[in-house]
């Protein structure tokens, strides 16, 4: 393990988790945190940045509550978040199936298709949770598909025997983040929240060690402007933009985390990034963003290549004998039903063997025709048509009638700002929920659980938690006269004047595509020593460069999406050597991250529970080598294993 990228600091705890049978400590929790009355809660003030999922139901909840809440997106209307664009589902523990179900086996499920590199004490909380949430948003009017009898259906999910995925149609997240929205609005109309659309957070306010505010950037008229409250909650999203090409709406980013990182916040295992089986492969060179079909797909759709490289006949041309249904073949237990990191090295082991489809070799089919026979076309597009139709737009390929083409791409980041179990971050006052936080799904999520742990944390957890820290408040007003808060202007303020003086040739996206190719090359779905070394060299250098002769035109006092970007492109260099500094120094493999140095000889992922069963938290290093933190993991009710799904 080499020390030349980083040093080693303390090992650190979670000391907020209680002790105890796990089925009750959530319960023990809720009643040791100290609360806050009606009356001192509306003298308290919470800033909430995101409209996500997680960022919509918290600051929704919060204003119910009665909390002063400033909440911000950058997004022209908060049902723009990236939330909107989940399609398959959402997981909870009803067991409406009779198929064996429960919460104990979410839990298990989640920890075990996290290849034991999560919290048990977070997950159970969370499988605990999940049976609230359908509820919840029944109550609000989501339209979850039915059976004939009423009762909310459900399909399977990989990572999953049992079937508790709850959805809406290919829909899913579209009509959970309208409930999330509705609730937002009503309390924004009660006057206990008060919204902010098109403004982009460009730093925290730190104060005496506590998150005290945020500054801001409207994007349309570029005025900065800053804003003080008792607490910080970052429902930011995840950083899987760093790729350049993912399934990520083009603005995500990791810009209001990655200012918290380098005000003391730890970022916990940035090298765990999700690569999903069921993409729309790439057609060229000009492509900005990678499209996904929902996971839901692998419910009835069979994952196929030729058995012969070099075949490239049509689809239809290739008897049965002659396709290996791969999936099936290597995992009989769950066949196409397996974890997305499992999927997706599978079918890139095919394609590196030359049995790729399509051009360059890189897809498989994901075929509907046995599920057409079995069910009727009527039956398949009553729950896949919307989906259908996106591919048909997006390719010109009627999948009715030839099998999709998919293949792996960036999708979700396990990684994240380091939380206790009160979602805290290391800066007291500073909150993360939803995929902003590192907390529930270890190395690898299973499909299907983000929307759940959205909601968990917006709905649930964070409105029963940030009251124990509300309780010492309200903290000690502050005016943008305070030194601490001119210090944060006047950081935002030079960084916006450093970048448009640069005036060089090259624009931020030939940079930002730059850095992507290096990241998918050698710490994408298959990682190397070799590779990471290089990788974190020319990172270096492409960021040197970018300081030097980057191009952003215009200013800052009006609507200007290259200085947007290029502020986003800037943080990316930072977090993508900080993800290359993980990758390399975890030299196992687990969930998402791959080391060819650590497999089986199947090929499967070998993980080292020995020397690596911690979560890395990264403490920012002033400019020089990062801290690495280990939080040892602690397994009593599900232990270790060698993660088989044959």
């Amino acid at each position: 393990m080499s020390f030349e990228y980083y040093t080693l600091g303390e090992d650190i705890a979670d000391d907020k988790a209680p002790t105890g049978p796990i089925n009750e400590r959530w319960s023990q929790r809720r009643f040791s945190a100290r609360l806050v009355n009606p009356a001192n809660r509306r003298k308290l003030g919470v800033i909430v940045v995101g409209t996500g999922l997680a960022g919509a139901s918290a600051a929704a909840s919060l204003g119910e509550l009665g909390y002063r809440v400033e909440n911000f997106c950058f997004q022209d209307s908060p049902r723009r978040a990236h939330s909107i664009a989940a399609q398959g589902g959402i997981n909870a523990a009803k067991n409406y199936r009779n198929d064996g179900d429960s919460i104990h086996r979410l839990f298990y499920d989640t920890v075990k298709g996290g290849d034991f590199r999560a919290r048990e004490s977070n997950v159970h909380r969370l499988a605990e949770v999940s049976v609230q949430i359908i509820d919840q948003c029944v109550a609000q009017g989501v339209p979850f598909a039915r059976e004939y009898g009423g009762m909310l259906d459900n399909r399977s999910f990989g990572g999953a025997q049992v079937s508790r995925t709850f959805y809406a149609r290919g829909q899913t997240g579209q009509q959970l983040l309208l409930g999330a929205y509705q609730a937002l609005e009503r309390q924004i109309a009660a006057g206990t929240v008060n919204q902010h659309s098109r403004h982009e957070m460009l730093e925290l306010v730190i104060v005496e060690g506590k998150a005290r505010g945020v500054i801001v950037r409207d994007l349309v008229s570029g005025e900065i402007t800053t804003h003080l409250a008792d607490a910080v909650v970052l429902a930011t999203g995840g950083y899987g933009n760093v790729f350049f090409l993912s399934t990520n709406a083009k603005g995500c980013n990791v810009t209001a985390s990655w200012r918290a990182h380098r005000h003391g916040a730890y970022f916990a295992n940035p090298c765990y990034t999700q690569i999903h089986p069921t993409c729309i492969p790439v057609s060229g060179d000009h492509q900005s963003k990678l499209t996904l079909m929902s996971e839901s797909l692998r419910n009835d759709g069979r994952v196929w290549v030729p058995k012969t490289g070099g075949d490239e006949r049509a689809a239809a041309d290739i008897p049965e004998s002659e396709r290996d249904y791969y999936l099936e073949r290597i995992y009989p237990s769950f066949g196409n039903l397996v974890p997305r990191d499992i999927a997706s090295r599978a079918a890139k082991n095919v394609c590196d063997e030359g049995r790729g489809v399509g051009p360059g070799g890189l897809g498989v089919y994901l075929d509907f025709a046995d599920a057409i026979e079995r069910l009727g076309r009527e039956a398949v597009e009553a729950k896949y048509g919307n989906l259908f139709d996106m591919y048909e737009r997006i390719t010109g390929e009627n999948p009715y009638e030839q099998p999709m083409r998919i293949y792996p791409a960036v999708h979700y980041t396990m990684g994240g700002l380091w939380v206790d179990y009160d979602l805290q971050s290391s800066i007291p006052g500073l909150f993360v929920i939803g995929e902003a936080n590192f907390s529930d799904h270890g190395a690898n999520r299973l499909g299907a659980s983000a929307l759940m742990q959205g909601l968990a944390d917006g709905y649930f957890v964070l409105p029963n938690t940030i009251n124990d820290y509300l309780a010492d408040g309200p903290f000690e007003a502050l005016g943008e006269d305070h030194e601490d808060v001119k210090s944060a202007q006047q950081a935002v303020t030079s960084r916006i004047e450093k970048l448009l003086s640069i005036n060089g040739s090259r624009t931020v996206d030939s940079f930002h595509r730059e850095l992507g190719r290096i990241m998918w090359e050698y710490c994408g779905m298959e990682r190397t020593d070799a590779g990471l070394n290089k990788a974190i060299a020319l990172i270096r250098d492409l960021k040197e460069e970018f300081w030097t002769n980057v191009k952003v035109p215009g200013t800052g006092a009006e609507l200007n999406q290259s200085l947007e970007r290029a502020g986003r492109v800037a943080d990316f260099f930072e977090l993508a050597e900080l993800m290359c500094i993980d990758a390399l120094h975890r030299e196992e493999s687990c969930g998402g991250h791959f080391r060819a140095e650590s497999q089986t000889e199947d090929n499967e992922a070998m993980r080292d529970d020995e020397n690596f069963s911690y979560v890395a938290a990264w403490e920012w290093g002033q400019g020089s080598k990062p801290i690495l933190h280990k939080e040892d993991l602690n397994f009593e009710y599900v232990k270790p294993s060698t993660r088989s799904y044959k």
